[in-house]
């Protein structure tokens, strides 16, 4: 469900990624920066360019974002001079949602939200934090993949199987899982 956004638009240095996201419909445009920061500053510059007023800024790796958790923080940003910020579990930042022209750099990486918050208080913006499961769930490291594949779907827990690393097998792999997800 995109109703609630005018064009979805996916940033990024690999041509294949760009190519699947032109693909569904969405935006695709080449990164040129080397980091994250720069990448979601050009990618939130060229937005503006294109007339957006606001932006929803998401990392890839939300396996769990459903419908739902984008009206949550679309509700939440309810005037222009509102920030609306996710921390991952570990401290970083899953969502961002925030009007155009950005008022202060990204600070994508360590301890991001807090960085993220503080910029934004001191650029007089009022900062919403919107924390569901889904949205505070990301994929950083292979326990997060056992995590995904033992609570999603039989479909899911099966692909996931067959990704794990060779050689690796029962307790030895990070995307071990049960039959029943138990």
């Amino acid at each position: 469900e995109a109703e609630a956004f005018d064009e979805i638009m996916v940033i990024s240095r690999d041509p294949v990624a760009l190519q699947l996201a032109s693909g569904l419909g969405a935006r695709a445009l080449a990164e040129t920066g080397v980091e994250l920061n720069e990448a979601v500053t050009q990618a939130c510059r060229d937005a503006q360019e294109n007339g957006a007023t606001c932006v929803l800024v998401l990392p890839a790796d939300l396996p769990r974002l459903t419908a739902a958790d984008l009206h949550l923080l679309c509700a939440a940003a309810d005037a222009p001079e509102t920030v609306v910020i996710t921390p991952s579990r570990d401290g970083g930042t899953n969502a961002l949602l925030l009007s155009l022209p950005v008022p202060f750099a990204f600070a994508y990486g360590r301890d991001s939200f807090q960085h993220h918050a503080r910029r934004a208080t001191r650029s007089a913006l009022d900062v919403r934090v919107v924390e569901t499961d889904n949205l505070r769930f990301d994929l950083d490291a292979p326990a997060d993949l056992s995590e995904l594949a033992n609570d999603g779907p039989v479909a899911l827990r099966e692909l996931l199987a067959t990704l794990a690393p060779s050689g690796k097998s029962g307790e030895d792999n990070p995307l071990r899982v049960s039959p029943h997800g138990a």
